[in-house]
């Protein structure tokens, strides 16, 4: 896999989802229209899908809508 310069701040990101990760604006931000309009319709998957995105975002397993991981630089 090479790696590829993120267009998309890990500090943002990782905000987003805290503060409004139940609305899911962090996918929203990311390029992930589909999967944020269903997190905003769900709530988050009542909170659940929201904490398993901060989790990812922190490991470094969040990707963009390109494939592209969000990782902290």
């Amino acid at each position: 896999m090479s790696e590829t310069q993120n267009k998309h701040d890990w500090t943002t990101v990782l905000l987003l989802s805290i503060f409004l990760g139940g609305l899911g604006v962090h996918r929203f931000y990311v390029g992930k229209t589909g999967s944020g309009i269903a997190m905003l319709l769900t709530g988050g998957g009542c909170g659940v899908w929201a904490i398993i995105d901060i989790i990812s975002i922190v490991t470094g397993k969040f990707t963009d809508g390109e494939g592209n991981v969000i990782a902290k630089s």
